[in-house]
């Protein structure tokens, strides 16, 4: 084994990827706006993971909100725009990267969102990529794209 080829130096940047989610941002030269995403580490997904377990009642263990770590998923893989920026939130009337994602993206828009945020992330396969697969399913209400 190449123990080399394991050391941070040798490995590659996470992916990046840009997408055009609609043709409803224009650019200034008049094509389409893209999205700039990036995938994210395990170890950043663990902390939006944390970030979303709520205590349970009773017996019952803790419950994880779904669709509040797809919203932070998504807004943690988006590079460009840049979601902190206070006049686009303001722009609009929102506060929040997760809250801005909701206002400016139809549903449709977001579930492709979803979809290239999981592509750039490395959810090709396996029972991890199927259950993230089903929860955007589930969370746009139908069809994930992919």
């Amino acid at each position: 084994m190449d123990l080399q080829a394991f050391l941070k130096p040798q490995v590659m940047p996470a992916l990046e990827k840009t997408v055009v989610l609609s043709e409803r941002f224009m650019g200034a030269d008049g094509k389409p706006a893209a999205f700039k995403l990036r995938g994210i580490s395990e170890e950043e997904n663990c902390a939006l993971r944390r970030a979303c377990q709520r205590p349970g009642k009773g017996l019952e263990g803790p419950k994880f909100d779904r669709e509040g770590y797809l919203r932070k998923f998504a807004a943690a893989c988006v590079v460009e725009p840049d979601l902190k920026n206070g006049e686009l939130q303001r722009s609009w009337g929102v506060l929040g990267e997760e809250a801005l994602l909701g206002a400016m993206l139809t549903a449709g828009e977001y579930a492709r969102l979803l979809s290239a945020a999981q592509e750039v992330c490395g959810f090709t396969g396996g029972a991890e990529a199927e259950g993230l697969k089903g929860a955007l399913k589930n969370a746009s209400g139908g069809e994930t794209g992919s």
